[in-house]
């Protein structure tokens, strides 16, 4: 027995995939990059790339920040996917985890039902999953329906560029 746990955390401590240009792109063009704070679509206070990590009122960044920042955040929750996922992953399939996960967070990710199926290698239902989170303060937002169809596609390694 202890030595299934023990094969099970080496396997996971392997899984050390990395977002990809696509990945990235997407979250780009879906989080847009504004360099002073503004309020999002929940009322919290975001800047750069969606940031909202120590964000008060009246803060900028230069693009270069914004930049940077991005870069450590998406090795952050590039991690929560390795962690959460079981399975294995074509490139595509992690870089729209990851975007998925970037906008709604690592709790949200553990707590789903997505990756329930995903890690029981049901990987067609992902997609329909992804696409259940359109909702933010409880209402159904145009963004956010572009967004997962965006990042539904992405997981399918299909183009998602024209949404």
């Amino acid at each position: 027995m202890w030595l299934c746990i023990i094969e099970k955390l080496l396997q996971k401590k392997g899984n050390s995939m990395h977002i990809s240009n696509e990945g990235i792109s997407l979250i780009k063009k879906f989080e847009g990059c504004k360099l002073e704070a503004y309020y999002d679509a929940v009322d919290v206070l975001t800047i750069a790339y969606g940031r909202t990590k120590g964000v008060k009122a009246g803060d900028t960044c230069t693009q270069e920040q914004a930049d940077a920042w991005l870069e450590e955040e998406l090795h952050e929750y590039g991690g929560y996917v390795n962690d959460a996922v079981d399975v294995t992953l074509k490139q595509c399939e992690f870089d729209a985890l990851v975007a998925w996960t970037y906008n709604l967070g690592p709790t949200n990710l553990n707590e789903s039902t997505m990756l329930k199926k995903l890690n029981n290698k049901e990987y067609q239902d992902v997609p329909h999953e992804i696409k259940r989170w359109n909702k933010a303060g409880g209402k159904v937002l145009e963004g956010l329906i572009r967004r997962r169809e965006a990042e539904a596609l992405l997981f399918e390694g299909k183009d998602w560029t024209e949404i």
